[in-house]
């Protein structure tokens, strides 16, 4: 398979700080590999400390060496796959499989699957690791309500459902004490569920968040930082108050959050860019510096042992040219909608200062 490695050594320019404390511009170098496959993507994982990289692939899983591009192994049968979960304790994977409303689950070291868990709830999306209870949280597109659902990371078995406020919960944050935090796309809320009953207790509002995604938390300073398009916002987790906003980019599904270094990273995919934001303290954020990447990484994951933050996008040719005169319906009901070109190449993006 052909690598491409391009070591761009961008010094970028950030925005101007009001205080004449604040952080200065930081840089960043950008690595980008080319690391083919085939299908689209959502949410991306990086395992921390091992460099390895899975990237969802619509019916595959690949496994990525972060620091090379080099393609270290492939799950398959992922059905419409949309993200990844990593229990290290357990020593166990899972792929959230919206296709078939499944959850494949793997052994970390060989990549073999182990098995796949049938779900009574349809929408399968964002998937996550809690390491309160050693149990993998799944955020779904449910209907007529989204759910929250916990599985056991060590056996697989399905041990809560929690029903939600809207029907497009994305992602959740846990604060290690049995509390989860997920944000609802379409109401602007966070929803706070105690783990203990499988139980909504709180929600709260985001304003001005719009179409809130992405989602960490800082367990030091009990602030939740929410990714949200143009603005993303920073939550005190013991009120629910609003303390800080955050300019960002357009198109945000994901965010990361890099603890030692203080860092949130937030993509912004109709824009191609990644903000990059320090915490000063818990209620004080200064962008440090804007890391162009391409139109479509829209999600982020960061491995705060290695310090590098990684996005995906595959890249496609133009759409072929209608074989008649008569416009071709496509999904969306839109002439020559949905029908994308042959994809060119797979990108991975690398990001680390």
């Amino acid at each position: 398979m052909s690598e491409i490695n391009k070591k761009l050594k961008l010094m970028l320019i950030c925005v101007a700080l009001a205080s004449p404390t604040a952080l200065r511009a930081q840089s960043f170098e950008v690595q980008k590999f080319d690391i083919g496959g085939n299908g689209d993507t959502d949410y991306i994982t990086a395992e921390p400390g091992s460099g390895r990289v899975f990237i969802p692939r619509s019916s595959h899983v690949m496994v990525v060496d972060g620091r090379t591009g080099k393609v270290l192994g492939d799950i398959a049968d992922t059905p419409r796959v949309h993200g990844i979960a990593l229990a290290r304790k357990a020593g166990h994977g899972f792929i959230t499989n919206r296709g078939d409303s499944t959850v494949t689950m793997f052994d970390l070291k060989s990549l073999k699957v182990i098995h796949k868990i049938p779900m009574s709830v349809n929408g399968l999306d964002g998937i996550m690791y809690d390491d309160f209870n050693d149990r993998v949280v799944l955020t779904n597109h449910s209907m007529p309500l989204g759910t929250a659902v916990e599985i056991d990371a060590t056996t697989g078995n399905i041990v809560g459902t929690v029903e939600l406020e809207d029907t497009a919960p994305e992602g959740a944050a846990s604060d290690g004490k049995g509390k989860l935090f997920v944000n609802n796309e379409h109401k602007n809320t966070m929803q706070v569920i105690d783990v203990a009953t499988m139980k909504a207790v709180a929600s709260w509002p985001l304003a001005p968040c719009e179409a809130p995604t992405g989602i960490a938390m800082d367990r030091a300073s009990s602030r939740i930082f929410v990714g949200c398009n143009r603005q993303s916002v920073v939550v005190d987790a013991n009120s629910g108050k609003i303390v800080a906003t955050i300019h960002n980019g357009d198109g945000v599904d994901a965010l990361g959050w890099d603890q030692k270094e203080q860092l949130i990273y937030i993509p912004a995919g109709r824009d191609g860019t990644v903000t990059v934001v320090h915490e000063d303290s818990p209620d004080k954020y200064t962008v440090v510096a804007t890391v162009n990447t391409m139109r479509g990484v829209k999600t982020i994951a960061v491995d705060p042992v290695q310090h590098r933050a990684y996005g995906f996008v595959p890249e496609f040719g133009p759409a072929p040219a209608p074989q008649s005169e008569v416009p071709v319906q496509g999904p969306s009901g839109s002439a020559n909608s949905g029908s994308p070109g042959p994809m060119i190449a797979a990108w991975l993006f690398a990001i680390g200062h």
